[in-house]
């Protein structure tokens, strides 16, 4: 009894002199690749905060047209003055994207479309995590309806252009969260029961779904897709749940730099030679395992044609 006493209160002790280690060990994912994007447009949603400000930061200071998608306008474009001023790339512009909301989805594509005659980068990195129980406009719950359905409709609406500038790249940011997920069709909106951690989870799992229908179906298009876990950031995804953010206190030592976090995103939308890994999960910059229900393909194609149905896109 008296030994397990000492380990409790030897235990944060032991761990803040191991933090360092643990650290380097949790963000050994770097993006290593030299390429330079003169010429190259790219689209990160949600890059007015966390991971996608940093994205969006490193794809500006390769010479990319970049396009901050998001909901908040004003904190868009100070995050774009930002950028402007740290990499000297003024073609860093700010669009409204409330990805709640399909009209919204299908205003930005339009504007898009229309100003745009490329498009070689799409990073589909908004997200909401562990949300009281809502609905989005269109009355899909607000996970599967915004880290999901919304990036689905938005890739779907500019993936001709995505064909068009090939070769091209789609990332989707996922979770090892996504372990915990399952699609229950009957329940997609959570009409029958509801949990806010396991509404992420089933989202984030459709996330590498769609990655891996989507790269079926782009074989030999030029365009190819990716999914990736960020790993464990800091960031204003836990917003919605006190519990969460003090767990994120607790373990801050442990937990990555938005900048650390975005490496994964990166690695995934420059790497040269990645083409034919496309449709695969990636973490720490590494292809990675994924669960028993993100590898079945008949879950995937039957998401497919649900989502299709929900976003009146016609199936094939």
């Amino acid at each position: 009894m008296i030994g397990v006493l000492l380990l409790l209160l030897l235990l944060p002790l032991l761990l803040y002199i191991a933090a360092p280690q643990i650290r380097k060990m949790l963000s050994s994912g770097v993006c290593a690749s030299s390429v330079q994007l003169p010429g190259k447009v790219a689209v990160v949603t949600g890059a007015n905060t966390g991971i996608g400000k940093e994205t969006a930061k490193e794809l500006a200071q390769r010479g990319a047209r970049v396009y901050i998608a998001c909901r908040d306008v004003q904190k868009g474009e100070l995050v774009a003055r930002e950028i402007q001023t740290v990499t000297g790339n003024q073609q860093v512009l700010v669009r409204k994207l409330d990805l709640a909301d399909t009209q919204s989805i299908r205003a930005f594509a339009k504007g898009f479309l229309e100003e745009e005659k490329h498009l070689h980068i799409l990073i589909n990195n908004a997200g909401v995590m562990m949300c009281p129980y809502s609905k989005t406009a269109d009355g899909f719950e607000m996970h599967i309806g915004v880290n999901h359905l919304g990036h689905f409709l938005l890739t779907h609406l500019l993936l001709e252009k995505l064909k068009e500038s090939a070769p091209s790249r789609v990332v989707n940011v996922s979770s090892l969260a996504h372990h915990l997920g399952r699609i229950h069709f009957h329940n997609l909106h959570g009409d029958k029961f509801y949990n806010a951690g396991l509404a992420y989870c089933h989202s984030k799992l459709a996330n590498i779904l769609f990655t891996k229908e989507l790269a079926r179906r782009l074989k030999g298009s030029g365009v190819s897709t990716y999914s990736v876990h960020p790993g464990t950031v800091k960031s204003e995804l836990t917003r919605h749940s006190s519990f969460m953010q003090w767990i994120w206190r607790l373990f801050s030592f442990f937990i990555k730099t938005p900048q650390e976090g975005a490496q994964t995103s990166l690695y995934c939308a420059l790497t040269e030679g990645l083409e034919i890994l496309s449709g695969n999960h990636f973490s720490d910059c590494h292809v990675t395992w994924v669960s028993a229900q993100a590898r079945n393909e008949t879950i995937a194609r039957r998401l497919w044609d649900v989502s299709c149905d929900l976003l009146g896109i016609p199936t094939d």
